[in-house]
């Protein structure tokens, strides 16, 4: 069959829906995904998870039709924010996962973010995917279908992670209409603050303002409330809640450095000093001198999250980061970015430094960086 080339990438399978990105490209990807797996030795059912999306569903049953006429059988964990599907990949019995997500992109994109045990195929693995379905030789069979309810489970285990907070704070939590939007409002329940939701109706449409929480305009919603509101702080979700965007207490952005710093103050003054700490190439420099400051080790390395992954896999690192806000933690969690967690985490660390979020980073200087 024709296959466009261009959308499978880096990192991931995108494009626009009905123009380079079809039913028959998702039946196609489920096949050769099949025959990537076997000719990996790789054998078990496979995750299958989407956002909230309109085009998702039709693109969700072509790739599961694809998978299950080549023998795989599929466990399907619903609507989920991506990491709810990295965070399946430890918990079920499944040799790999596919979640059916166009990330930040507008509501016309969509694509598929594609894994095997728990680790992101990406870079040539995805263009050898791109050969097996252009080819046309897979493996065949008669696969089953199963669904999995795994949101419950996944709440549990990020407060238990979090811990009982030090004190109480007031946080403002913007979906952005995303699939985040059906996992923050049970996750910040549970979670003891008295948090604010805005746009948490889920709406693949993104009706308020897209979700992409590294672009200036679309935090305004969010720093409006904090100030109104008097909030502590505020976070935001990209559209699959892999990504988390920053607000302090006075209405301003943290940026992807500056909560990183926080992080990796956090993790090495637990854990101990001499550790590596991964941030790409678009962090400022105010991040690697208070990584120093802090007796860490800092390591600039490729943006991308599969690359990112793989760096901190290598060293250990405890914790990564991207200008972007794609946040990874492998200290306390699975190694994979998750806004959800990330959040948890960040009102976690500024509940027990007894600071507000401005004081805890007055100190860091701000450089200046292009958009």
């Amino acid at each position: 069959m024709t296959l466009s080339r261009e959308i499978f990438r880096q990192y991931d399978v995108r494009g626009v829906v009905g123009r380079d990105l079809t039913a028959d490209t998702a039946y196609a990807l489920g096949r050769a995904y099949a025959a990537y797996l076997a000719n990996q030795g790789a054998s078990g059912p496979i995750a299958v998870g989407r956002d909230n999306r309109p085009s998702g569903g039709e693109l969700r049953n072509a790739l599961v039709r694809g998978l299950t006429e080549s023998g795989l059988d599929v466990i399907d964990v619903g609507q989920v924010p991506t990491p709810l599907l990295y965070w399946s990949l430890n918990h079920l019995a499944v040799a790999g996962g596919i979640q059916v997500t166009g990330s930040h992109n507008p509501p016309e994109y969509n694509g598929f973010k594609l894994s095997l045990g728990t680790a992101s195929i990406h870079g040539e693995e995805i263009q050898e995917i791109y050969r097996l379905a252009v080819a046309e030789r897979f493996p065949s069979g008669k696969g089953s279908v199963r669904t999995q309810e795994i949101i419950d489970a996944y709440v549990d285990d990020i407060v238990a992670r979090t811990g009982k907070l030090q004190r109480r704070l007031k946080v403002v939590v913007d979906c952005g209409n995303g699939v985040g939007a059906l996992v923050a409002p049970k996750l910040f329940d549970h979670l003891d603050v008295e948090w604010t939701g805005l746009f948490c109706e889920s709406d693949g449409t993104f009706p308020n303002h897209h979700p992409d929480p590294t672009v200036v305009e679309n935090l305004q919603d969010l720093i409006k409330a904090v100030r109104s509101s008097g909030a502590d702080l505020g976070v935001g979700f990209d559209g699959d809640a892999d990504r988390i965007g920053v607000v302090d207490g006075e209405g301003t952005i943290v940026w992807g450095d500056h909560v990183l710093i926080l992080y990796a103050r956090d993790v090495l003054e637990r854990t101990g000093p001499g550790q590596p700490i991964v941030f790409d190439v678009k962090c400022s420099q105010a991040l690697p001198d208070e990584i120093l400051k802090a007796k860490g080790v800092p390591v600039m390395w490729k943006t991308g999250h599969s690359l990112m992954k793989d760096k901190m896999h290598e060293l250990h690192a405890p914790v990564g980061g991207e200008m972007s806000g794609h946040m990874f933690f492998t200290e306390g969690f699975y190694g994979h970015d998750d806004a959800l967690y990330g959040a948890a985490r960040l009102i976690r660390i500024v509940a027990a430094s007894g600071k507000s979020l401005t004081g805890m980073l007055a100190d860091v200087p701000k450089f200046v960086s292009t958009p």
